[in-house]
């Protein structure tokens, strides 16, 4: 059943998740002297970052066509909140890596592409309750025969 609502959550998470590659996580401002230098943190700096990203982005659009076996597409939902949830703790590792180094940065804030995970995981949720709600309703019908 591909034109589920599950679907569509799975798919607006497939989308977010990209959506990292594209947006700034972190901007600061480091200030040397004088100078201000200005440093962002970005996916395709960063080797794992860019890895986990990736599969946090295609996890959930494979497994919009796994609608055969609901209990499969339970599991890789799963499985990409935890990944999803991984880049988001490596995400902050780098951010506090960064505010320890010499010269520190002095002011700094997160960007689109730091929200966007968590709005993931909520999409990411939302389709599992639905996937749910359908391995219900096919068990409920399976009882009536």
């Amino acid at each position: 059943m591909i034109q589920r609502k599950q679907s569509i959550w799975l798919l607006l998470a497939a989308l977010l998740s990209a959506g990292v590659l594209f947006f700034d996580l972190y901007r600061g401002q480091i200030n040397i002297g004088e100078v201000t230098e200005h440093k962002v943190l970005r996916v395709a700096d960063h080797y794992p970052s860019l890895l986990i990203a990736l599969v946090m982005s295609i996890l959930p659009f494979v497994t919009i066509f796994m609608f055969g076996n609901r209990k499969r597409q339970i599991t890789m939902s799963a499985v990409s909140i935890v990944s999803t949830i991984s880049f988001l703790a490596m995400m902050l590792n780098r951010v506090t890596n960064l505010s320890k180094q010499t010269p520190p940065i002095t002011e700094g804030s997160y960007w689109v592409g730091a929200v966007l995970p968590v709005l993931s995981i909520v999409f990411l949720v939302l389709a599992i309750s639905g996937i749910r709600r359908d391995e219900k309703l096919v068990r409920s019908t399976d009882r009536l025969r």
